[in-house]
């Protein structure tokens, strides 16, 4: 077996290697970065997490704007949680309505001292 480099041929420069080559006068191309996004089941998030997606197609400058834009989102739907109305409070049992004092209050009851 001969390890040798073949000469090239006039006209032809160097021979070609396997695999893509970079430019040679430029940055590389956006290129995917291939991360996985898992489904939360609830689609407003995951229409958020998705768009992270377009990253993937811009170069590292236009990186930072969709960043923001997918925090602005989820932090807008986590806010959306708090704003919610929750389940209503739990009512008295209308035999168990706390005693009321002279003025109309509910009162505390009287605190029992034992040593």
């Amino acid at each position: 077996m001969n390890d040798a480099v073949p000469e090239a041929e006039p006209g032809q420069g160097r021979p070609q290697e396997a695999g893509p080559q970079p430019p040679e006068d430029g940055p590389a191309a956006p290129a995917p970065l291939n991360v996985p996004r898992t489904p939360t089941g609830h689609p407003e998030t995951d229409a958020h997490v998705e768009r992270l997606a377009d990253a993937d197609h811009l170069t590292t400058d236009g990186h930072a704007e969709v960043y923001e834009d997918v925090h602005r989102g989820l932090r807008d739907a986590l806010t959306a949680l708090d704003a919610r109305p929750g389940p209503p409070a739990p009512t008295r049992h209308p035999g168990t309505t706390p005693p009321r004092g002279p003025s109309g209050l509910v009162s505390d009851p009287p605190h029992e001292h034992r040593s």
